[in-house]
């Protein structure tokens, strides 16, 4: 559904998942379909990061550029704010994945100066445009 919280089979209803995979993406899903779940604003993306405080996660995907105007700041700014606090969000790594170069490297040099694990990846490879429900191919 277009901007809204999508959950496939990494979905935390009914179990956890072996791995727990956050992607946060306007357009984009995984190529290889792994388990993930998906915020497709800034909005949605710090609900779920705040349901999800208690679970460590394995993975966290950010792109910085989101639709209307909207970008992943507000995101890097909650896991600031809690680092901040001396509540970090317990993440394996954030891979910053945005094709926006310049503020790809600044959210990552935030997120790194707050004490997370935060890299960039240049692995477009493992992404597919995202198919919206009645959508023709």
């Amino acid at each position: 559904m277009n901007g809204s919280l999508e959950s496939g089979p990494g979905s935390l209803e009914g179990g956890s998942p072996a791995r727990l995979v956050v992607l946060v993406d306007d357009t984009r899903d995984f190529k290889d379909g792994r388990d993930a779940l998906t915020a497709r604003t800034s909005q949605e993306a710090v609900a779920l990061l705040r349901s999800l405080q208690a679970c460590p996660l394995d993975d966290l995907w950010l792109d910085y550029d989101l639709s209307h105007g909207d970008t992943a700041q507000p995101v890097v700014d909650h896991l600031v704010a809690l680092a901040a606090c001396g509540e970090p969000l317990q993440v394996g790594r954030i891979l910053v994945h945005s094709s926006n170069i310049r503020h790809g490297h600044r959210i990552r040099a935030e997120l790194a100066a707050a004490g997370y694990p935060a890299r960039r990846s240049y692995a477009a490879n493992l992404f597919v445009r995202h198919r919206w429900p009645g959508t023709l191919d």
